[in-house]
């Protein structure tokens, strides 16, 4: 007899077993953790001893989500209709989002409060632990002080659940059964897995192709999650039949896999489409990172001068960053944020500041963000969760404003790095956050020369035990740095849309 897939039911179903879906009474819904650093992965003991060492106390999963847009003098430009070019409406977007996305996703409002049932969800992994790495201070000879937020704990290993679980959440509650998205390195699409799954939700995700072949345990990950999942370009979707035309072999992009998702789901009135980073929703939820750091750093005594972290679509900076930003805006910290990106896909430091849409098919809004052109495709580094063209609106927006700067930083230097944290503190690190590693690394350099013991705070985004691949081409010697040419970037940025 075939075993049957046991599914948990939808707990927004009115039968009498969803009731039973999210355990215990109102008294386990206290946010406070007396575990503030447990994570998985045998990672316990020494996140707690570090805490334990510096006096920490125990902090809070925060309650709420913080809006950067809420305390911004200057607001960020409107995403426009992809037709019209006129502001988009929050029924132009009723067929992708729920709709309690759609108004996140337009909300001026400070804070938006957590639910219930996702801050549930949330004590699987959360707090996340805030690591002082003193072994990689003392490889390094540096006076600075260097610290990690730690998010690869949970159960996908990286920090995309955080917004994972309020998406599969909200489309549940408005009796969504079916989401689809597109996926890099595939630490999204793992990760709206595992939410789907806690959800009785189908799920569906096109991968980049590239990193579908590269990195085959995260697919199988998807699929023990329940979701089905595709090499990007595929021939499923006219999007993806048109660009496997041109060039059969390829490698894809995300913006390739964000219009076969967003294509699947407009033809579908059962199906919503969930994404990964990029849009204010999304930036929202992983404020969580930042609120908790913020608490953290409080107890380890200290004030970050360098906040550092890894940029694709923007997530995972924005996470740890935009809450310091509020502080910074109060007058209350002056940290140098820093967003490092790699030199094969550098938005932020190549791109140019314009409206031009979030994927190759032009299906979705036009958004003003620093882009490469939305049909440039990178060269297939490592770093799959950053070869994205644009950078979040919210991001560029900030950048403009001048709150913060951007690097560029070739692979081998990030997987040099990468080495040296994982013969330190012990964790590899995934190929994205390797970028973070490295820019940390320059900047203690830079403290040694100059006997500045300036504290760097650095975004961890995801642990690289699906990875090593990549781990095996660099130490073999076979790991090169790819980069764009400038014709290359000239003729992508031509066929940005022209808006006036």
């Amino acid at each position: 007899m075939a075993a049957q897939l046991l599914l948990p039911p939808n707990p927004f179903t009115k039968s009498a077993s969803a009731k039973l879906f999210f355990t215990g009474d109102d008294s386990t819904l206290k946010r406070k953790s007396k575990h503030p650093t447990r994570v998985s992965n045998g990672f316990s003991l020494r996140a707690n001893a570090a805490l334990r060492s510096n006096h920490s106390s125990s902090v809070e999963i925060p309650s709420r989500w913080y809006n950067i847009v809420a305390d911004l003098s200057v607001k960020p430009p409107p995403p426009l209709h992809p037709k019209t070019y006129e502001p988009i409406k929050p029924e132009d977007l009723a067929h992708l989002f729920p709709n309690e996305i759609i108004k996140q996703e337009a909300t001026l409002e400070r804070f938006i409060d957590i639910p219930e049932e996702v801050l549930e969800i949330y004590k699987l992994w959360r707090p996340t632990p805030l690591i002082r790495a003193k072994r990689l201070e003392k490889l390094l000879q540096t006076p600075a002080r260097i610290y990690f937020k730690y998010e690869g704990g949970s159960p996908a290993g990286s920090h995309k659940p955080n917004s994972a679980v309020p998406q599969a959440y909200y489309n549940a509650k408005e009796g969504v059964k079916n989401l689809v998205t597109e996926t890099g390195a595939g630490q999204w699409g793992s990760s709206l897995a595992f939410a789907s799954s806690l959800f009785g939700l189908n799920c569906e995700v096109w991968q980049v192709a590239n990193s579908y072949h590269q990195k085959p345990y995260r697919r199988l990950m998807m699929q023990t999650w329940g979701a089905k999942v595709h090499p990007s370009p595929s021939d499923l979707t006219e999007a993806g039949r048109r660009i496997l035309q041109v060039d059969p072999s390829s490698p894809g992009s995300l913006g390739i896999a964000i219009s076969e998702a967003v294509e699947v789901a407009a033809r579908n009135e059962d199906t919503k489409y969930c994404l990964g980073s990029v849009l204010n929703h999304v930036l929202l939820h992983q404020t969580v990172i930042g609120e908790e750091c913020i608490k953290q750093m409080e107890a380890f005594g200290e004030t970050p001068d360098v906040i550092i972290g890894c940029t694709g679509g923007g997530s995972n900076f924005a996470g740890l960053s935009f809450p310091y930003i509020r502080e910074k805006l109060k007058g209350k910290i002056n940290p140098v944020i820093r967003a490092v990106e790699p030199s094969a896909c550098p938005s932020l430091t190549k791109g140019v500041y314009a409206y031009d849409f979030g994927d190759t098919a032009g299906l979705t809004p036009l958004m003003k963000m620093h882009t490469l052109g939305h049909d440039f495709i990178p060269d297939p580094i490592h770093s799959g969760g950053l070869r994205y063209h644009g950078m979040a609106p919210l991001i560029s927006h900030v950048y403009e404003q001048g709150f913060m700067e951007a690097i560029s930083i070739p692979q081998t230097e990030c997987f040099q790095g990468a080495i040296q944290f994982a013969r330190t503190e012990g964790i590899i690190p995934a190929p994205e956050p390797t970028h973070a590693i490295a820019a940390t690394i320059r900047e203690a350099l830079r403290c040694k020369e100059t006997g500045e013991a300036k504290v760097i705070l650095m975004a961890m985004c995801g642990h690289g035990h699906f990875d090593l691949s990549s781990y095996d081409k660099y130490l073999r010697g076979e790991l090169i740095d790819l980069s764009f040419s400038e014709e290359r970037i000239r003729e992508s940025l031509s066929k940005v849309p022209h808006v006036v």
